[in-house]
């Protein structure tokens, strides 16, 4: 009976069927591309959120961008393409493209982390202990990169910088240039660490420990990883939380770790990743809610409270339908439904505007 949920679903489905691709034909079967038309393709990050959240219809994609990514995955330490030996690719291009950009480029800091949530979260749903075992070495190569690669300087968070000479500049989920903004407006400093990574990266490691002790058998990994994880979770909240504003984690740490301290959309992943401790998130629940986030059809990148807020800008005030799913699967997670359901009925009501097909970003304007 509501009818923008109904045109909504039918159309996604549509779309999603219409994006699956076959990337190696010694791999049969398809996956997801990250969309149309420049991205018809696999990127790390967009084809592991998809499977993620398409998990409903069958673990095919997942299990075949598993496989698909595994393959992908760097063997050497290749500065020109930001690789380093256990890090799952960002983008993959073939012909012009590959002679323009890369074949194979690797400057993400987020695919690791979320191609070993991935893994978890189809053995969740299908109990296919015989993947799990099969993919054992990608996984704890991913794993290795996390804490020798991703975690550049020994100080228990993972960081990206760019080493290519014509890569991305950003590596987190907001790539754009001018993405990593303080409070005041200026730009921070890579080597840069960005909060939702590091969530991300607790999650994998406590699903990872999952893994180890009841597939792998492996219980002294798995108990390292359970107390690694509970020690990120502690360090974390130190590091990153900010007491102005009512209470709130800050988007990254800057080479001089530095707290970026701009209000974001990126504290709704941290729910998301179950990094945030209990006493911590009715302010998080409060910071995404307010009217400074919350543009009324969807909550916004970035704060209107901020310098750098604009909302029309890429990564700093608009509203990203990908970034609310995640936040209200956070929001779920902590058993704030309203709050859940507030975004959910408002995104799939402004889809109603698009033809029940939400794009990438629209305008965060106040409603």
């Amino acid at each position: 009976s509501w009818d923008d949920l109904a045109h909504s679903f039918r159309q996604s489905v549509a779309d999603l069927s219409s994006l699956r691709m076959d990337e190696d034909p010694r791999l049969p079967g398809q996956l997801p591309a990250a969309g149309m038309p420049w991205f018809m393709t696999v990127f790390g990050r967009d084809t592991l959120i998809t499977c993620l959240q398409t998990l409903l219809f069958g673990p095919e994609l997942a299990q075949n961008a598993l496989h698909v990514l595994a393959e992908l995955q760097a063997q050497d330490d290749d500065p020109e393409a930001d690789a380093e030996p256990g890090k799952i690719v960002h983008e993959v291009r073939h012909g012009k493209g590959a002679e323009a950009w890369f074949p194979r480029y690797f400057g993400t800091v987020d695919a690791t982390p979320l191609y070993l949530i991935l893994l978890s979260e189809v053995w969740r749903w299908t109990d296919d202990a015989g993947l799990v075992r099969d993919l054992r070495g990608p996984a704890l190569r991913a794993l290795e990169w996390i804490d020798r690669y991703g975690d550049r300087d020994g100080d228990g968070f993972v960081e990206y910088e760019r080493r290519s000479s014509r890569g991305l500049v950003n590596q987190s989920w907001k790539d754009s240039g001018d993405s990593q903004l303080f409070h005041d407006g200026h730009m921070a400093a890579t080597p840069i660490a960005p909060c939702e990574v590091q969530g991300y990266v607790y999650d994998a490691k406590l699903r990872l420990a999952q893994l180890a002790r009841e597939v792998w058998r492996e219980r002294e990994l798995a108990d390292r990883l359970e107390r690694e994880a509970e020690e990120l979770r502690r360090r974390f909240d130190e590091a990153f939380w900010c007491e102005a504003r009512g209470g709130y984690y800050a988007l990254a740490l800057d080479a001089d770790k530095q707290r970026v301290d701009s209000l974001t959309s990126n504290i709704g992943h941290l729910l998301w990743s179950g990094i945030v401790p209990p006493e911590r998130v009715d302010a998080i629940v409060d910071q995404l809610m307010g009217e400074e986030l919350w543009s009324g059809w969807g909550v916004r990148t970035m704060s209107s409270g901020d310098a750098g807020f604009n909302p029309l800008a890429y990564h700093n005030g608009t509203v990203w339908p990908h970034d609310n799913s995640l936040i209200a699967w956070g929001l779920a997670r902590y058993g704030r439904w309203p709050e859940a359901q507030r975004i959910v009925r408002r995104l799939l009501n402004a889809s109603s505007y698009f033809d029940h097909q939400l794009p990438e970003v629209f305008a965060g304007f106040t409603r």
